[in-house]
Order: C-alpha cells, then structure tokens, then sequence
C-alpha cells in the first residue's frame, strides 16, 4: 500500500530546530526568545514561532511569562534532584523490563552504542559521546516495548539531553559515565541484572552532585 509522507508544518519545523539549539545548548538556559527574531531568522512569519513556543511549552524546554516573554527552561538544584529521582524511577522499570522481553536486543543495542561511545571518546568528540549518552538510555525503554514507560520518560529525555550537553562534559564526570556505560553493557550481557540496576541507580544518581559541582 503506498503511504503519503505529511510533509511538516512551519511550527513542527520551527519546533525541531529550537528544540536542537536547546538541547545542544546554541540557546542556553534561561535565555529570553524573541518571536520577531526567530521568525526572521528563519524565514517564517511570527506565527508559526508562537505555535513553536507552545509545543516546546508542553515539553517544558521553554516557560512564557506574562509581560515579559518566553525563556528557555531553567533548573535549581531542587528540580534537578527530582528529575533524577524521577529517573531513577523509570529508568529501572525500563530495564528490568527491556531484559524480560527483550534481552539479547538489549544487550545488542548497548554493546553497538558503547562501541560508539568508545570511539568518540578516542577522537575526543564530547558532543557524540553525549548525544550517544542519550541514546544508550533510550535503548532501556526501546526494548522495554511498553509504550507508556516510554512516553512517562520523554517528558523528560530532552531536558536531559539538554543537561548533558550544557553540564555533562566535565572530563572526571565524563570518564566516571564512560565507564559505568561499559560496566552496563557487561552486566546485562552477562544476565547479571540486579548488578546492573545498582550500578544504573547509582550512574544517575551521582549526576545530581557531578553537575552542580563541576
């Protein structure tokens, strides 16, 4: 059956491209947004910026506060806590899940990923590694197959994403993640998963103190 690609609207657009320059941090955080500059900056009238603003809204990357605009979204040290404990939560779920039904693809996905990330980290490109990062913990809830794990979590991927980028490439904090990734990678391999939920809670634990301290 032939299937029609729906081409993406202005504001899907304008929404793709301010949701990578916030993640990788081209628009840091707290950073006010102009609609009139985006909207010439890209060529679109300002409405399909504003609609941008809304779905980015949702997605809690920017905030609007009346009066004064919309800014990209900040976090104090209190929300950060919360937003790891929240992935503490799900991130466990997703792989005691991800090895009941789906282990040897699990296990496939990580090891490719970690290759990856080893490389990266040879060519000293902390940009991959990071974006690599994302993904390997993606994979948790790729293999989990449970849509609304994997919909709880995205409420969060981007932001975390974005934290990666703007306070995860500290070299000691990078070393430290690297080789918790590697210990992952062997210790689902290996079948051994309550090891590697310990070794995972406390990878995303330590985030909250590497960042804030670095």
């Amino acid at each position: 059956m032939l299937k029609i690609q729906r081409q993406k609207s202005f504001a899907e657009q304008v929404s793709d491209v301010l949701r990578a320059q916030i993640i990788s941090g081209e628009r840091d955080m707290g950073d006010a947004l102009s609609e009139t500059k985006i909207a010439k900056e890209l060529g679109v009238s300002r409405t399909p910026v504003r609609e941008a603003f809304a779905r980015l809204e949702l997605e809690g990357l920017v905030y609007t506060e009346p009066q004064r605009g919309t800014f990209v979204f900040t976090l104090n040290r209190c929300s950060l806590i919360d937003i790891c404990d929240v992935r503490v939560c799900l991130e466990t779920a997703a792989l005691r899940k991800a090895a009941e039904r789906d282990p040897a693809g699990l296990a496939a996905t990580l090891k490719d990923i970690a290759k990856k990330m080893t490389r990266a980290r040879k060519k000293g490109d902390d940009r991959e590694y990071l974006s690599l990062d994302t993904d390997f913990h993606q994979g948790f809830f790729d293999h989990a197959k449970n849509t609304f794990l994997n919909d709880a979590y995205q409420t969060i991927a981007a932001k975390m994403a974005c934290l990666r980028n703007k306070l995860g490439n500290h070299p000691d904090h990078m070393q430290k993640s690297y080789a918790e990734h590697l210990q992952l990678v062997d210790l689902i391999s290996e079948s051994r998963l309550e090891e590697a939920v310990d070794v995972l809670i406390k990878h995303i634990g330590r985030k909250e103190g590497s960042y804030w301290n670095n």
